[in-house]
């Protein structure tokens, strides 16, 4: 049993910031778009830091834009309990995904000032950068900085499709922060999350106590072709990158039903160029993720998918650039902080499942530098990545309930 096992959260203050934030890039279909060091993320940004300092914590941001804000406790030299996650979105994003994990992260700490509630250690919220990877790839960046994955002058040298950088932006925006990156240390660290996808809703579970997170690979593939008159270039004669990779696209999704039913295949972006209906195209682009929880069938997914592409793309008579951008190993999530969260939902009664996430979060990167785990709460049809992104308010309060004790049980040293 958690201390204080009677607490609980204000669900209205909480919906209410949620939908605040929300008009902050919203669109018309109800969802946000607001992509990482937009201006609309720096709005987004500027509100949370308000909120937090208003709340009475002490607020600072490293150099690559990452968000901290601390509420002290008995032991301010003692590591932190923090929980966090991210403010960007994507461009048809949801008003949930990301922002609800920042946002609960401060209900807590507004709910243990409003019962005058002192903690043993300091808890921090964190707002982490470019989680999405919408404009800047990879996801989780900000993160994967923080925990040595990738060096800063990496993340600060990621470039959007028009050639800015996350440097410029950060300065543009005015979050190019003076804190040395990854110099905070962590007790527990707690991330939650809507599930974006169907299982919690699918099992009517108000909860789901997350051990891990399925591995994950993300590829740039690109297939050199030539350019030439669509009327005039019998079939045969073409070097057309499109017809090369037809085959390519319907075997790497007979590769996924092979390693089902827990693998996943998404080719995400597409792009011919030079993007003339009358031209045959001379290059064509294309990503590739693949996802499992499994690392040996992941690594057996790629060495299927390699297989096909070089294959296939060779006895079309081209050639091929299969690059690797981006590898995430799965993750087990720790014990202690795993146990943390079931304490949680036995003391707030609520229903709830273990779940292994299919999505990749910033709590991929910070567990390897801190104990760590993950709460999930559903959302309909386990939509996400969509501006028809919807949770139900009493799932976002239980979830934050949890949220508030499994911090507590950490935060809290005769708890």
């Amino acid at each position: 049993m958690t201390s204080h096992p009677t607490l609980r959260i204000n669900g209205d203050r909480l919906w209410t910031r949620l939908m605040d934030m929300a008009q902050i890039g919203a669109t018309a279909k109800g969802g946000v778009n607001r992509v990482a060091l937009s201006d609309e993320d720096r709005i987004g940004r500027d509100l949370f830091i308000q909120w937090c300092e208003a709340a009475g914590c002490t607020v600072s941001v490293d150099q690559i834009g990452n968000i901290f804000a601390r509420r002290p406790g008995k032991n301010n030299d003692a590591p932190a309990v923090m929980a966090g996650s991210h403010l960007d979105s994507q461009p048809t994003g949801g008003k949930y995904d990301g922002v609800y994990g920042v946002l609960a992260a401060l209900e807590v700490v507004e709910t243990l000032n409003d019962h005058n509630i002192e903690t043993d250690v300091p808890i921090e919220i964190v707002n982490w950068t470019n989680e999405e990877g919408a404009r800047f790839a990879p996801a989780m960046l900000a993160s994967g900085v923080f925990c040595g994955e990738f060096s800063l002058e990496y993340g600060l040298t990621r470039e959007d499709r028009s050639g800015l950088t996350i440097r410029d932006e950060l300065k543009r925006i005015g979050y190019a922060g003076a804190e040395k990156i990854g110099q905070r240390n962590y007790k527990a660290t707690f991330e939650i999350h809507i599930e974006q996808g169907p299982i919690l809703e699918a099992e009517g579970k108000a909860v789901g106590i997350v051990t891990g997170v399925q591995a994950m690979r993300w590829y740039n593939i690109t297939i050199p072709g030539k350019e030439s008159h669509a009327g005039t270039t019998p079939m045969e004669r073409r070097r057309d990158p499109v017809q090369a990779a037809l085959p390519i696209w319907s075997q790497v999704f007979d590769v996924a039903a092979e390693h089902a039913p827990d693998s996943r295949v998404t080719i995400g972006e597409i792009h011919a160029s030079p993007a003339s209906i009358n031209t045959v195209p001379g290059s064509l682009f294309f990503t590739l993720d693949m996802r499992h929880p499994s690392e040996e069938s992941l690594l057996n997914m790629d060495n299927s998918v390699r297989q096909i592409v070089e294959e296939t793309v060779a006895a079309s008579g081209l050639e091929v650039n299969f690059e690797e951008i981006w590898y995430s190993p799965a993750v087990t999530f720790d014990p202690a902080c795993i146990d943390s969260v079931r304490r949680a939902v036995e003391t707030t009664g609520v229903s709830a499942m273990e779940i292994v996430s299919g999505a990749g979060h910033d709590a991929v990167y910070i567990s390897r530098v801190a104990p760590t785990s993950m709460i999930f709460v559903p959302c309909a049809d386990g939509l996400s990545h969509n501006e028809l992104e919807s949770a139900e308010k009493h799932d976002l309060v239980d979830g934050c309930n949890v949220l508030l004790h499994a911090m507590l049980d950490q935060a809290i040293v005769d708890s």
